[in-house]
């Protein structure tokens, strides 16, 4: 009765102190004397309140709980207990079977393969397959479960016999004196169960420290490891009195498989196998837990009642069974296939029999749901990324919800009956992270050898790392047999096999010396030399050994054609690295210190030198000569000769004689240096006879001369645009040791190969003249500011005026518009600055936010704190120099300037700025002097008044226009009307075809229109464009508005892209296929695809675009041959094929910041290397999406290229100043640092654009908002607003429509503060009602953290064992907590997972754009700035700079995907105004020309 009052007590679930003295009154009498004394003395420590009620109440009721479990163990369950007991001396034999002997019993001890020797269970290593389906289960001793790879179709290729044995086998080997240990202890369960119950005593007595009283974790049971206080605790509500013990049951006849004449049991084999319906799991305590997590496999004992079926019976109903009480302990659990149909069958082994699970009891439900849900997940998991390798993690969890939404009407996917998966969240995947995983490593480990395992996707990597899964657990128990495979059906909707040009083949293929895939074919007589992939085939010969000694480059005969003995190749057995994947995406990558380029140093030759023929110049000393003898070779000047190194590992030099000369005795030469390819970005990739011309020269003498060579100029042909795709060799000339050739010159610190400029020497300075000492003048003229027409000005004595100087290859007038770096100026108005206050707050409850002690650096992500002031802007008001004792000093121009205000400079610092126009300054008489030398360039600063456009028309036409209103008084802070001399008419100069004129009245203002007019007459026609990969449009979108192409065709595969290309431009025809496909058929001289659409042919395409996918082969290291031969089948290779058929007159390649560095840059090495072997003017450069004019942070590589006869542009300045931490730019290959064009570094000529400017004016919505057309609600608030929403009056905002993130996730978003910064380290533990109507639970703490200690109130810290440096339990996983349980479990690793669930700052910017927001994705900062949601299309749109017109197409994922693929339109309209410069360039320069060859005709005439 003291028992059943007990139950009552229990079942009556009050907790409080009555009930435990209640409790308490009952049972003190059947106590052992050590627990009552344990009880007086926690009584005794509550009373003097050493203890608060709480702990003594838990204390209490753990002591009783353990207290009354023993009782239970030690009477209740002594049957049990002498079950078995009599199981190992084999009394219940007879009933199980009677051919079980005491040797096989004894043999079964010993044997470690005998499933743990229960009940004489026979060892299965020779026993036939096919019996049971449970045949060659992983026992207990094997460790971990079986796996659901049966599901998938590989499984197939492993023959059934083969397993049986190894399976067995090489199951236990390994593991054979654990396993015999183990043995043991199950045959001497008493020994065990002390050892066992000795062990938890200890750790309740180590919790018990004081460190701080009301810190101790909640006690768990010792058994199942759930919480004792846990609400969801549930006990086994007991069997019905109809229940049969295990060996009583399996004799039932209404079990018995064949009609009772038959022998029975004798013609097993193996275990009987039955159904089970109905059924709970429990531990000793009659704790309902799962059996999946751990307990089984570290010999926990849990038993389980069900009602038992025939193994032919498919109804889950009871009707036919027989009920079982308390069957077990369960020896193993595992799975079998997916029976072909999509249910998993989950089972048990006894040691006397195996159970299929069919239906679980009501109670036990929720418990068993969790378990298919598993296996549920981990099958839609490998499926998928089987079919998408490339997928990312916020991809699979779309798949995962939206797997939920679509359930009904897919057959795929129809999860098993029962179970309620419209709840798959992200917390699901997460809880389930473990076991998903282990199921995919043992997929990839069945499947072929040469498939990229799924495990390395970046999917798959990511999840590893976020839930943090233990990779390698089940490798003692991988190998099992798989008996339903059900199949997986490959989807082959990826690329095809790239078509390439010959001559893009020929490069990409045999690159390597020696190519990856010929070696294995040609290996039969030629030695193979090196895999090619290598560090080692990789590095230069080393120029010292006798293989290089004589190659021709290092000056030898070139007999042996012997490789350099250093790069003999050490892995010719190309490893599988799979290093190479797991490379992430640095922010800032760690750049090498550079190389400090030496002078050359050259070696003297012993020679024999005469001058041959008459002096033809005379300078001072020096006599010059056209000819010269050395060695009886006759040079003349403009040959070419090759000078060795002194150090004998360098090829040698090589040079062109620009003149030669004598004085005082030395006979001299004038070197203009080439650089060889290995010197270019091209490295080894380059062809080893093509040479560069570099602005590099010197004098040297004769007798360094080693030779003279042949350096051609290889010019492109006449019929240039028509040959592509027609070059059949990769070689341009015959390598006979002293002939080159050349096609560029070369930027050595931008990298450009452009073509050599065309400068010839006059008549009189044909024998001095060198191009690379005239171009080192004009540069240093250049940058050398120079002042014209002094004005005769008798007031200054000190100073001389001018009205013009010279400066970086401009003129600049007394009235004009400067730039000048910040630090140039300062105004006399401190603005309030914003100050630098650290986010950290000091007073934090910590036990209420426990994770916030995580915040300790005051970094935030996504801010501007750090972001430098726009350029200042003056109008130069005086030039001059100054006067020393009388004379002009002209070596140093200044600058007297007028100082023009931008709203943020004035008293109403930044807020002034939100609503002003971003080109928007102030007049004010402020003055101050600058050197000219510090000028940044010139704009246009004009006032509005005095405009004959409006300030909108004015302001659009170009960059570098700013207006002004008003004037600033910073004396009185007022703003009035500019004075008379602000807006003189002193403006009629015209600095470089920049009309400036500034007319009083309309007469005046028409005759300087027209005069601005003169020089813009050339208009430049647009270029017809095909864009590749061109997603929904963003880098067309950016060429239309730069006025510089016009889109006649776009490729892109995916359907919802195309569609919303075609809605934004309805006059392009898009191709929805695959790129590889039309360039077949073009090639082979179709002119209509299948669909009847006409293809693009040779000579239409001028310009091509597109950024092609670079999955496959991302990692930083090496190429192997695995991925490069992923490479070489790359959509990039393809795209060069493009590029060579169509030869365009412009080519524009667009990737992520990383294609630069890809295999140690040689992605990027290759890809130039067959620009330049077309033909191309190339370069590569990084920009900064942010810098262009969206609130962004994106960092893009794009490579240029222009066609012979074409400028080759340059990267364009950066506009806007942007957070300096992402705008690390340049980029180092082979230990050189490259950087583009760029002269202006990080400044800019407007302010940053901010989230505020981005999208305060959008109205407000919820999570989950649908609304596809709703109201704008209001104006545009800023500069950004008024662009973004268009001249047209738009009533409609568009996809305004945001994710609907699960209960879970909307609750957690509601409790992130607004605060700046802020993220999941701000969230309280609490218990909070989600809109789904569930409640949150707290996380516990209850493991000491090795790194972060404890909290200022003393609580612990860790969530998991392994905060404490053991390894992970599965039981400490928590869900539904509000505080995600995975960010503290991982967060010591990952910084923190600083920015997961972050909030957008209003002041700050985006993180780059991605294509699903996902709080806990790669990048977590998708919270609006106020509202409780993650962020909208919309939003994510304007933050690409999207206009609000531009359309998108398909469900909220869809749109999503396609902005955040696309390439920013302010960015890409950037590049195509610099694309537009350099056509107008040409134009002018042929203008030109043509104009003076006319002149000749008419002269002629």
């Amino acid at each position: 009765s003291c028992t059943l009052t007990l139950q009552v007590l229990d079942e009556d679930g009050s907790s409080g102190e009555d009930h435990v003295k209640e409790k308490l009154k009952l049972v003190q009498n059947f106590l052992h004397v050590d627990a009552q004394d344990q009880l007086n003395s926690l009584e005794e420590k509550m009373k003097s309140s050493e203890m608060s009620m709480d702990v003594y109440l838990s204390k209490v009721k753990a002591l009783l709980g353990k207290e009354l479990n023993h009782e239970n163990g030690s009477h209740v369950d002594s049957v049990e207990h002498n079950g078995k007991t009599v199981l190992s001396n084999g009394s219940h034999k007879d009933e199980h079977s009677e051919d079980v002997t005491m040797e096989e019993e004894e043999e079964a001890v010993k044997s470690p393969t005998a499933s743990k020797g229960k009940g004489g269970r026979k060892s299965k290593t020779n026993s036939d397959n096919t019996k049971s389906p449970a045949s060659t289960r992983v026992t207990r001793n094997a460790g971990k479960q079986p796996t659901i790879m049966s599901m998938f179709s590989k499984v197939q290729k492993r023959k059934s016999e083969d397993l049986n044995g190894d399976a067995a086998n090489g199951e236990n080997e390994g593991k054979k004196e654990e396993d015999d240990a183990e043995a043991v202890s199950n045959y001497f369960p008493v020994v065990f169960k002390h050892k066992e119950l000795a062990a938890p005593e200890k750790s309740e007595s180590e919790i018990t420290k004081p460190v701080s009283a009301a810190k101790t974790p909640p006690p768990k049971c010792t058994d199942c490891r759930q919480y004792l206080d846990d609400s969801d605790l549930k006990f086994f509500q007991g069997d019905p009195d109809t229940a049969l013990d295990e060996p009583e049951m399996l004799t039932d006849e209404r079990l018995s498989l064949f009609d009772s004449n038959e022998d029975g049991f004798e013609s097993y084999d193996d275990l009987p196998q039955h159904k089970i319906t109905n059924f709970s799991v429990y531990d000793k305590r009659g704790h309902l837990c799962p059996f999946d997590s751990g307990l089984i496999e570290k010999n926990v004992e849990l038993y389980f009642s069900c009602v038992v079926k025939p193994i032919y019976d498919d109804n889950p109903c009871l009707d036919g069974g027989v009920p079982a009480k308390k069957l077990g302990p369960i020896n193993a659990w595992w799975i079998t296939g997916f029976d072909g149909g999509e249910k998993a069958l989950i089972g048990f082994t006894t040691a006397f029999a195996d159970y299929i699970l069919m239906q679980s009891s009501e109670e036990y439900a929720p418990i068993f749901a969790v378990m298919q849900e598993k296996i549920y997940m981990s099958k839609i998991v490998v499926e998928f990324l089987q079919k998408n390798p490339d997928a990312s993690y916020e991809d699979l969890l779309n798949k995962i919800e939206v797997k939920t939404f679509s359930l009904t009407h897919t057959h795929t996917t129809v999860p098993p009956a029962g179970l309620n998966f419209n709840c798959f969240t992200e917390d699901t995947l997460l809880r389930h992270a473990q076991f998903v995983v282990e199921q995919v490593e043992s997929y990839d480990e069945a499947g072929d050898s040469d498939e990229q395992p799924i495990i390395v996707t970046p999917c798959m990597r990511d999840l590893i790392k976020l839930a943090g899964v233990t990779l390698g657990k089940r490798r003692a128990a991988r190998r099992q047999a798989i008996r339903h495979p059900t199949k997986i059906e490959k989807d082959n909707k990826g690329p095809t096999k790239a078509t390439t040009t010959t001559l893009v083949y020929q490069i990409f293929d045999t690159f390597f010396s020696e190519q990856i895939e010929q070696n294995d074919k040609d290996s039969a007589g030629a030695k193979r030399q090196r895999c090619g992939v290598c560090e080692v085939c990789q590095a230069p010969d080393c120029g010292k050994c006798p293989a290089c000694k004589d190659m021709i480059k290092f000056g030898g005969g070139g007999k042996s054609k012997q490789a350099c003995k250093q790069r003999r190749c050490p892995n010719l057995a190309v490893k599988e690295a799979e290093d190479d994947e797991i490379v992430e995406e640095e922010d800032v990558p760690v750049e090498k210190p550079k190389k400090v380029s030496h002078p050359k140093r050259k070696k003297q030759t012993q020679c024999k030198l005469s001058w041959i023929g008459e002096t033809v110049q005379t300078e001072g000393k020096k006599r010059y000569y056209q000819k010269v003898c050395v060695n009886d070779e006759v040079l003349e000047v403009g040959d070419c000769v090759s000078v060795s190194s002194e150090d004998p590992s360098l090829p040698l030099y090589l040079a062109r004689i620009a003149s030669m000369w004598e004085d005082t005795n030395e006979k001299m030469f004038h070197a203009h240096w080439f650089h060889r390819g290995t010197q270019t970005v091209l490295g080894e990739s380059s062809d080893p006879l093509e040479l560069v011309m570099v602005d590099e020269c010197e004098d040297m003498l004769l007798n360094y001369v080693q030779s003279k060579v042949n350096v051609m100029y290889k010019a492109p042909s006449d019929n240039w645009f028509m040959e592509g795709g027609m070059d059949l060799e990769i070689k341009v000339i015959d390598d006979d040791g002293k002939s080159f050739f050349y096609q560029f010159w070369y930027d050595t610190d931008c990298a450009r190969f452009e073509t050599p400029p065309k400068t010839s020497p006059t008549e009189d300075s044909k024998f001095t003249f060198c191009l690379s000492c005239v171009r080192a003048a004009e540069r240093e003229e250049r940058e050398r500011p120079r002042a014209f027409e002094p004005i005769v000005d008798k007031d200054h004595d000190s100073k001389v005026l001018y009205a013009l100087a010279c400066f970086q290859g401009e003129q600049f007038k007394v009235g004009d518009s400067v730039y000048m770096h910040p630090d140039a100026f300062n105004f006399s108005v401190k603005p309030a600055s914003p100050v630098k206050r650290s986010h950290r707050k000091e007073d934090v409850d910590e036990d209420l936010y426990p994770e916030y002690y995580r915040k300790s650096s005051d970094y935030i992500k996504g801010s501007n704190l750090d972001a430098p002031e726009p350029f200042r802007v003056g109008r130069i008001k005086e030039i001059f120099c100054q006067r020393r004792n009388g004379k002009c000093d002209t070596s140093e121009v200044k600058l007297r300037l007028y100082k023009f205000y931008r709203p943020e400079n004035t008293h109403k610092g930044v807020k002034a700025s939100y609503h002003a126009d971003i080109n928007q300054l102030y007049w004010s008489d402020e003055e101050v002097t600058v050197n000219m030398a510090e000028l940044l360039g010139r704009c246009q600063v004009e006032y509005a008044e005095d405009l004959n456009e409006s300030v909108q028309d004015y302001s659009s036409g170009g960059t570098d226009r700013f207006y002004f209103l008003e004037a600033y008084n910073a004396k009185s802070k007022s703003f009035e009307d500019p004075p008379n001399h602000a807006r003189s008419a002193v403006h009629k100069g015209k600095g470089k075809g920049k009309g400036k004129g500034k007319g009083k009245g309309k007469a005046a203002a028409q005759e300087q229109q027209d005069s601005q007019n003169e020089p813009q007459a050339v208009k430049v026609p647009k270029y017809r464009a095909l864009d590749v990969f061109s997603g929904c449009g963003g880098l067309s979108e950016g060429f239309h508005q730069a006025g510089m192409t016009e889109t006649l065709w776009a490729i892109e595969m995916w359907e919802p892209a195309a569609q919303a290309f075609r809605l934004n431009n309805p006059g392009t025809t898009v191709f929805t296929e695959d790129c590889n496909v039309l360039l077949k058929l073009v090639m082979s001289g179709e002119k209509t695809n299948s669909l009847g659409q006409k293809l693009p042919q040779k000579g239409d395409v001028e310009m091509l675009c597109g950024g092609p996918p670079c999955q496959g082969f991302s990692g930083m290291n090496r190429f192997n041959s695995r991925t490069y031969s992923k490479f070489k089948n790359s959509l990039v290779v393809s795209y060069l094929s493009y590029c060579d058929y169509y030869r365009p007159k412009f080519f524009l390649l667009e990737n992520v910041r990383n294609f630069v560095s890809f295999k140690s840059s040689m992605v990027l090495k290759l890809t130039l290397r067959c620009l330049v072997r077309m033909g191309y003017q190339c370069t590569f450069g990084v920009l900064q999406a942010g810098q262009y004019g969206v609130a962004q942070t994106r960092r893009r590589a794009i490579i240029l290229a222009a066609a012979p006869g074409e400028k080759l542009p340059r990267y364009p300045e950066p506009l806007h100043v942007f957070a300096p931490r992402a705008c690390s730019l340049s980029v180092v290959v082979d230990e050189k640092r490259h950087v583009s064009n760029v002269t202006r570094g990080n400044g800019g000529i407007y302010r940053t654009i901010t989230v505020r400017d981005t999208m305060s004016d959008l109205p407000e919505i919820r999570n989950g908002a649908a609304g596809l057309e709703i109201s704008y609600n209001g104006e545009p608030q800023s500069w950004f607003q008024r662009q973004i929403r268009g001249t047209q009056y738009q009533p409609i905002l568009r996809d305004h429509i945001c994710k609907d993130m699960s209960a879970l996730v909307e609750g957690r978003m509601r409790h992130i503060p607004l605060a700046p910064g802020s993220d999941w380290r701000d969230l309280p533990n609490l218990e909070v009602r989600l809109k789904d109507g569930t409640m949150t639970k707290k996380l516990r703490y209850s493991h000491s953290d090795k790194k972060n200690g404890r909290s200022s109130t003393g609580a612990l810290r860790g969530v998991c064992t392994c905060s404490g440096g053991t390894p992970c339990d599965p039981a400490d996983r928590q869900f539904g907590t509000l505080i995600p349980w995975c960010l503290p479990h991982t967060g010591n690793r990952h910084n923190h997972w600083a920015g997961l669930y972050g909030r957008l700052e209003w002041d700050g910017f985006f993180s780059t754009t991605v294509t699903n927001p996902e709080p806990m994705g790669k990048q977590g900062r998708v919270l609006h700035p106020e509202q409780h949601r993650v962020v909208s299309v919309r939003e994510c749109a304007r933050s690409q700079g999207f206009p609000d017109t531009y359309r998108f197409f398909g469900n909220i994922l869809d749109k999503h995907r396609q902005v955040g693929n696309a390439v920013p339109p302010p960015l890409s309209r950037a590049i195509g105004l610099e694309l537009k410069k350099c056509v107008l360039e040409r134009m002018k320069e042929e203008q030109a020309t043509d104009a003076v060859k006319q002149e000749k005709i008419e002269a002629s005439d």
